[in-house]
């Protein structure tokens, strides 16, 4: 792939920011952020309300407002456009598993025994309950599911079935704490 002549590759953005200029007594300092080519590309004020939104998908747009500094209905402009971009794809609750009685999460890593069926593997495990998510990783395995049970023989038991489902290997990680 040729890289157009104005633009400058990584290592010469890199090499820029640790190189100290005169007029700019803290460039080497300065945060280097590399977006790729196609990415979309946002303002402060679009990242500052995404950042609020983020942690808190229940701001209000007053909130938003102060925030940002614009008037609720730029801040609402702001929010609608970004939702029909794709950058906010939806709003969701944060939940306590443990106080829902599902006080043990696991990272599942599903190998395929026959991958003419991978791409079968992730519809089937969606119907399963007790599995909260499934993540396409590079490398062996395959798969990487979270799940959530009430209890190690549940946990047990949610494995059974996904071999029973489809024709796959685990390995089971518990997670202890989330910190973040």
């Amino acid at each position: 792939m040729q890289v157009a002549a104005n633009r400058m590759t990584r290592e010469d953005v890199m090499a820029q920011a640790n190189t100290r200029n005169d007029e700019e007594p803290d460039a080497a300092s300065r945060k280097v952020e590399i977006r790729p080519e196609g990415s979309a590309m946002l303002d402060a004020t679009d990242e500052s309300i995404l950042d609020a939104l983020e942690e808190d998908g229940r701001a209000t747009l007053a909130q938003l407002s102060r925030l940002s500094g614009l008037s609720v209905s730029a801040v609402q402009s702001r929010v609608q456009k970004l939702e029909k971009r794709g950058i906010i794809k939806g709003y969701r609750a944060v939940l306590d598993y443990e106080l829902r009685g599902l006080p043990i999460s696991a990272f599942v890593s599903v190998t395929p025994l026959d991958y003419s069926q991978e791409a079968d593997i992730p519809g089937k495990l969606h119907e399963l309950e007790g599995v909260v998510s499934c993540y396409s990783i590079a490398g062996a395995p395959s798969f990487m599911l979270v799940v959530r049970v009430s209890s190690p023989s549940k946990l047990e038991e949610l494995l059974n079935r996904i071999h029973r489902t489809v024709p796959v290997s685990t390995e089971s990680t518990v997670i202890l704490q989330t910190y973040f």
